[in-house]
């Protein structure tokens, strides 16, 4: 059963009533309701405000990392653990082909359901899984494999266990790490890019942004609660806030925006992963034409270009 957002009412309303023509076996009806179908779908998507984008980017039904895994990878087998304490299961390590090219994926995983959402910390890492994903990029870089991180976490975990093992170090140091790091590397951001837990896997050759993806500083929830008290105004936080991909592609903070299905990545998760294999791959392309010299350079041209200032 596909889940509805609140504003696709209409058109879950023109879903049944299809459903209900084929139950009838009306074949004329079936065809204008199909044409109603689509006019309708490109009505409501043409005009997404933020906040429904950032509805988008949380949809239940959502592809995530491991989803775009297991379409992407052939003869894939799983990393696991920090070698200092524990397997942090919200970020998964993987090796394996993407068409004849081996790689490296690394990617933060929500869980579905509410057994595997807790197991999986409801995609929010420990200090372990920010180590995990640094011991593997490391190993990635000494094999020369090309390394893919998938972006989709609120943040980083803030809970006392985490802030006592290094929360902000392990952060601080993959941050450090990832922008030295000799391998090529792609991040996209495939749902939600929650502050320094999506940076901390976010600095890259080449960021990229799904359609309906969010990339902010902190969520539009806590936001709102800091700036109006009141968690409810999350709304106009995400309007304020600029956190769409269209919004970061403006600022020049992204280097693309990758298409998805016009009604969402969820609604046909293997044109979504195939559209983040061609760009993946594209990009290694365009930077396998440069030396290591020169994709250092651009790599730390692109991170001190962030931001805007002036001395007075």
């Amino acid at each position: 059963m596909a889940t509805y957002l609140e504003f696709e009412n209409s058109i879950k309303q023109i879903d049944e009533d299809i459903s209900g023509a084929k139950i009838k076996s009306d074949s004329h009806a079936v065809e204008i309701l199909q044409k109603n179908l689509e006019k309708e779908i490109e009505k409501t998507y043409k005009n997404l405000s933020e906040y429904q984008k950032l509805q988008l980017a949380r949809h239940p039904d959502r592809p995530y990392a491991i989803d775009y895994i297991r379409y992407l990878l052939k003869d894939s087998y799983e990393i696991h653990g920090d070698r200092a304490f524990r397997d942090d299961l919200a970020i998964v390590c993987y090796v394996g082909y993407i068409e004849n090219r081996k790689v490296v994926v690394i990617g933060e995983q929500k869980g579905r359901g509410t057994k595997n959402k807790l197991k999986r910390n409801f995609g929010m890492p420990h200090p372990e899984g920010y180590r995990k994903a640094l011991r593997v990029a490391k190993m990635a870089e000494k094999f020369d494999l090309p390394i893919l991180f998938l972006i989709d976490t609120p943040g980083a975990y803030p809970g006392v266990g985490a802030e006592e093992r290094g929360q902000s170090e392990a952060i601080a140091r993959n941050l450090y790490e990832m922008s030295q790091l000799n391998t090529k590397t792609v991040s996209i951001v495939i749902g939600e890019g929650g502050s320094g837990g999506a940076l901390a896997i976010g600095v890259s050759d080449r960021i990229a942004m799904m359609r309906y993806s969010v990339f902010s500083v902190i969520s539009p929830e806590g936001c709102a609660a800091i700036l109006w008290n009141d968690p409810a105004k999350q709304e106009s936080a995400t309007k304020a806030m600029k956190i769409t991909s269209d919004d970061l592609m403006k600022l020049n903070l992204i280097d693309a925006i990758i298409d998805e299905p016009i009604m969402g990545a969820h609604r046909d998760k293997e044109s979504a992963a195939k559209a983040i294999s061609e760009y993946f791959m594209k990009s290694l392309e365009e930077l396998d034409k440069m030396s290591d010299k020169e994709r250092l350079s651009a790599r730390y041209e692109k991170i001190i270009s962030i931001g805007a200032y002036e001395e007075r």
